[in-house]
C-alpha cells in the first residue's frame, strides 16, 4: 500500500478536431458538397468560424469531436464526482473484480499532508480498511464463498480515498463545461486539479477550441455571488497562461 499521484493521458481523439468543427459549422449554411467545402476552408478562415461559434455559444458543433483520457491516481471520492458529468463515457477499474488484498494505493488529502499528526491518523485508517477487508474476505471463505461473490461485499469497508483508474471519453463540447464547473477554485482540489490536467492536454491538440476555456470567471462574471473565491484577475492570469 503507498500514496499514489495523479497521471493523465490522452489515448485517442478526433483526427484534426479544428477542420471537423469548422466543416461541421460551414454544411449548415452551404450548398455546396463536403469535398469542395474542404478545399475552400482555408486556415485563417476555420479560425474566424471558430471564433464566433465560441464566442456566440453556437456550439453543437464542437460535439463532432472528442477525446479519450486515461485517468490513474485518482480517489473514489473524485471518480464520483467524475461521472456525474452525464455525457461522457467511463470505464472505471472494478472493485468487485480487482482483488485490493494485496493491498490498495490511496490518495491523501493535501490538508493531512501539511500535518504529520493528520497523516499518521488518515494513515491508520488505511491500514485498518485494508486489515477488515482481508478478514471480511476469509471469513467468507470460511463460508464458502469466494471470488467476486466475497468481493463485491468486502469492498464495502474500503474508503473513498482508495486509488482508482478511469477510462473517459467526452466531446469537446461537454469538456468546456466540465472545464467551467470543475476549474473553479470552488470545486472539490482533486477534481479541479484533475480537470487542469485534462485542459492542458487538449489546448495542445484543439488550441482553437479551447483557448478561453477554464472556468466561468474566465470569460464572464463569478457565478457564484457571495461564495466567490474573490480572486478572478489571477484566476485569468492562470488560465490565460495555462
Amino acid at each position: 500500500m503507498k500514496e499514489s499521484s495523479l497521471k493523465v493521458s490522452i489515448l485517442e481523439h478526433t483526427p484534426n478536431p479544428e477542420n471537423i468543427v469548422a466543416l461541421s459549422a460551414r454544411i449548415c449554411y452551404s450548398s455546396i458538397g463536403i469535398d469542395e467545402l474542404k478545399e475552400k476552408l482555408p486556415q485563417k478562415e476555420k479560425e474566424k468560424l471558430i471564433n464566433i461559434l465560441r464566442e456566440s455559444g453556437h456550439l453543437s458543433p464542437f460535439e463532432h469531436v472528442s477525446f479519450t483520457f486515461a485517468v490513474e491516481g485518482i480517489s473514489r471520492a473524485c471518480s464520483h464526482q467524475l461521472v456525474r458529468h452525464r455525457l461522457a463515457s467511463y470505464s472505471q477499474q472494478s472493485q468487485r473484480y480487482v482483488s485490493e488484498e494485496t493491498g490498495f494505493d490511496y490518495i491523501v488529502p493535501p490538508l493531512f499532508k501539511e500535518d504529520k499528526n493528520l497523516k499518521n491518523i488518515f494513515l491508520e485508517a488505511m491500514e485498518k480498511s485494508h486489515e477488515y477487508y482481508c478478514k471480511l474476505l476469509k471469513e467468507l471463505e470460511n463460508r464458502g464463498i469466494k471470488g467476486e461473490t466475497a468481493r463485491q461485499d468486502a469492498r464495502f469497508v474500503l474508503p473513498n480515498a482508495a486509488e482508482t483508474k478511469i477510462i473517459v471519453t467526452m466531446n469537446a463540447r461537454e469538456l468546456l463545461h466540465f472545464f467551467r464547473v470543475r476549474c473553479c477554485n470552488r470545486a472539490q482540489w482533486e477534481i479541479r486539479e484533475l480537470a487542469i490536467e485534462m485542459l492542458k492536454l487538449v489546448k495542445k491538440i484543439a488550441p482553437l477550441l479551447f483557448v478561453d476555456a477554464g472556468p466561468s470567471c474566465v470569460k464572464e462574471n463569478c457565478p457564484e455571488g457571495r461564495f466567490t473565491c474573490g480572486k478572478i484577475k489571477e484566476v485569468r492570469k492562470k488560465f490565460k497562461n495555462l
